[in-house]
């Protein structure tokens, strides 16, 4: 396994992150533990969840099995740097969400109970709230990072603008500020490349990129599709028809390169200089596997000039759209 320190902090975590959104309404909790077992055996020590994960009917259920899985000891926390998030509504009520220093306070409390766990280690805002002051929002996470129940700060979902903010107001008090960012960012979809890269690298976040895959259709789908084994519905359909040329061409690449598309995708991120991790999110132990053989695919420069061209991204700001 190789590992990297995220963002500029000191904290050394694995290049790909287990993320366990799927823990609970697609992947039964013994898979899921497998899951993580398997994780830990390939050296594999980032795993990723949030509070609301579990779907609206139970919110809170991956945080649960995520618990019960580390209650079985053996080292299982120990050797886990383990990542929530916090924003979104628990419940009916109108202080049960966001980011105000009330919810921050009550939802780690709770998180906590469920992962069966005094700390995390990585404490990430899950979407910005518009309606909070970064002071107070910096006040609690501080108040927790002395209880001992938070070490790092992250964010997700963030603009640049959003981030320089953060880290702004982190600065006036002192405090660290925040540590990563986690992001929409694949091949299909490099939007956070015109400004909340640039912001991350300078104040020193490690983009932790989610969906690297984007919904499947860079996991080869045009292959499944002919084997009968993918049929796309929805947006995702839609996507699919409109970047079939693209996505054939990657597909076609890919097979030149010798190596299956999702590998070429992950491997592509990986090489991406403010990237520290991607997340990915396996419904089962076989998935896992195959996320895995990305950290042997090497990319040299004129394999990244072709993926640029199939598919390219913006320019920073402002020369992507001024001069």
């Amino acid at each position: 396994m190789k590992y990297a320190h995220l963002g500029r902090s000191g904290l050394s975590v694995s290049r790909l992150c287990l993320g366990t959104m799927n823990f609970g309404p697609h992947t039964e909790e013994a898979d899921a533990h497998l899951i993580m077992d398997q994780a830990h055996e390939a050296g594999l020590n980032f795993f990723d969840t949030a509070n609301v994960y579990g779907g609206a009917g139970h919110r809170g259920w991956t945080e649960e099995i995520v618990g019960r899985w580390i209650a079985k000891g053996g080292g299982r926390r120990e050797r886990t740097v383990l990542a929530t998030k916090v924003y979104g509504a628990m419940g009916e009520w109108p202080n049960d969400g966001k980011l105000s220093a009330r919810n921050i306070r009550l939802a780690l409390d709770a998180s906590l109970k469920r992962l069966q766990t005094d700390h995390v280690d990585l404490y990430q805002f899950h979407h910005v709230d518009r309606d909070t002051p970064w002071d107070e929002i910096w006040q609690a996470v501080d108040t927790a990072v002395q209880q001992g129940k938070v070490i790092y700060a992250g964010s997700s979902n963030f603009a640049g603008w959003h981030i320089a903010a953060a880290q702004e107001a982190a600065a006036r008090r002192p405090f660290t500020g925040l540590v990563s960012e986690q992001s929409l960012y694949n091949l299909m979809e490099r939007s956070i490349e015109r400004e909340a890269i640039p912001a991350a690298q300078h104040y020193g976040l490690g983009i932790l990129p989610w969906s690297p895959l984007h919904g499947g259709l860079l996991g080869g789908v045009l292959a499944k599709e002919n084997e009968g084994v993918r049929r796309s519905e929805g947006r995702a359909a839609k996507a699919l028809e409109a970047h079939r040329d693209a996505i054939a061409a990657f597909e076609g690449f890919a097979a030149e390169l010798g190596h299956a598309p999702g590998d070429v995708a992950l491997a592509w991120l990986l090489h991406q200089p403010a990237v520290t991790a991607p997340i990915i999110g396996p419904r089962t132990p076989a998935q896992l596997g195959a996320g895995l053989r990305s950290l042997e695919v090497s990319l040299d420069d004129a394999a990244l000039a072709r993926l640029d061209a199939i598919f390219p991204g913006p320019r920073t700001a402002p020369e992507d759209y001024a001069w």
